[in-house]
């Protein structure tokens, strides 16, 4: 799709340059796994939707990412690619972006939070029309250190549930000042997405860093939203008996009767042995139920922000902390000589400790991505500021081709079928 990179390198700030071809095995693996983008792709080279169009994206700088950033380079936009989280930046992909493929990339794995900004200014600094978010803190800045910049942006994308629920507090607020529109809250990434590949990678992320059986186990999942759900799913299936605990009551309910048991946090902490938070709110694990946790309790967090579990009050309170025990794992040793294990040191653990969702379910999520972008420059321009839902088309047209590209087809309505459904007279 790309070719090497032979003239002057795009600006950027990356970990090892020497890491890029290593990275271009990576991306073009997962490109195999993306047959709906790699068909966006191919339209867009020919119609070059975004010739002329600066896009700035913070977003976890995977090989997934990376097809979606050719695909829009492929459509003639100029990019800068910044990480959404500092521990989610696969640095041989950044470097191949870079090297194999001119894209400007400011990523580095474990940055700290100073050069976490510094790589968000950096992306901004090319005075974006179009912006792709995910978490928010791209249009936080914008809206904070960054207004400058305001007048000069059509509209954006925003990828998570955590993202979507600040941009609508920022649209009840009044404080939104361009179109955002909620690429999360198109059925395509929340049934998919969020729901299979989230259950699949926060999994995948507990097998690498404690090689834990999980058949037997007592799994807590705190959150029964659709990432809960998938990761609730997957523990089950592998032998798991699964707690949830939630605030809402028919999430609960739905809980209770997909089988799973529900109780309060309090309750739960005393008989877990491994739990995951995937709320988006903050301190959703926290002293009251550090101080009940079993001996060797495994702690990950797969929402967005490192705010779920309250790893301040353990680096605090612990008697002792044994860093890096085995991958992506600190030990936090209690007075009383209770072990609780940290993945990703609280962060999204699904990237921290693991690789992301599969290819082939970030397919659809970067698809709609990819869709509404191109959509976003012909209708941004009416839309009010404010968040807005991706258009029921875009997101049928990528059901479709991704049903198609597994080999299946939907069925056809006949004439008589069509007349029924559109008409009132016809009854019984």
């Amino acid at each position: 799709m790309n070719s090497p990179v032979t003239a002057t390198l795009p600006k950027h700030d990356i970990a090892d340059a020497s890491l890029a071809a290593e990275g271009r095995k990576k991306i073009e693996w997962a490109e195999r796994n993306m047959p709906v983008l790699a068909q966006i792709r191919e339209r867009f080279e020919k119609s070059q939707p975004f010739t002329g169009v600066r896009i700035a994206a913070c977003m976890h700088v995977t090989t997934e990412t990376a097809n979606l950033m050719r695909v829009l380079k492929a459509g003639g936009a100029e990019i800068a690619l910044c990480a959404s989280n500092p521990l989610s930046t696969q640095d041989d992909t950044a470097a191949a972006l870079v090297h194999e493929y001119g894209i400007s990339v400011y990523a580095r794995n474990s940055v700290d939070r100073d050069g976490y900004y510094s790589h968000i200014n950096a992306s901004l600094d090319i005075k974006p029309h179009l912006v792709f978010d995910d978490g928010c803190d791209l249009v936080n800045t914008l809206h904070t250190t960054r207004k400058e910049l305001i007048d000069g942006i059509i509209g954006g994308c925003e990828e998570t549930t955590t993202g979507v629920i600040r941009l609508s507090q920022m649209t009840k607020d009044g404080a939104l000042k361009f179109p955002m529109i909620a690429v999360n809250d198109t059925d395509t990434k929340h049934m998919f997405d969020n729901r299979f590949g989230t259950g699949q990678s926060t999994l995948d992320a507990i097998f690498r860093s404690t090689n834990s059986l999980v058949a037997g186990k007592t799994f807590v999942v705190a959150g029964f939203g659709y990432c809960g759900k998938g990761v609730a799913e997957r523990a089950k299936g592998m032998g798991a008996e699964v707690i949830v605990t939630e605030i809402d009551p028919t999430k609960a309910l739905d809980a209770l009767m997909q089988g799973f048991r529900v109780m309060p946090m309090t309750k739960a902490a005393a008989i877990g042995d491994i739990f995951i938070t995937v709320t988006g709110n903050r301190d959703v694990l926290r002293d009251e139920h550090f101080k009940q946790m079993k001996d060797g309790s495994i702690l990950a967090n797969s929402g967005h922000f490192d705010i779920e579990i309250d790893v301040a009050w353990l680096e605090k309170n612990a008697k002792s902390k044994n860093s890096k025990m085995r991958h992506q794992t600190d030990e936090f040793v209690m007075a009383d000589g209770r072990r609780i294990l940290l993945i990703a040191e609280g962060r999204l653990a699904n990237l921290g400790a693991a690789e992301g969702h599969p290819a082939s379910v970030m397919d659809m999520s970067f698809s709609d991505q990819a869709l509404t972008a191109e959509w976003l420059l012909k209708s941004g321009k009416g839309l009010s500021a404010g968040l807005h839902n991706v258009p029921v088309s875009i997101d049928k047209d990528v059901a479709r081709l991704k049903l198609e590209s597994m080999g299946s087809a939907l069925d056809v309505l006949t004439p008589a079928q069509e007349l029924y459904l559109n008409s009132w007279e016809h009854g019984s």
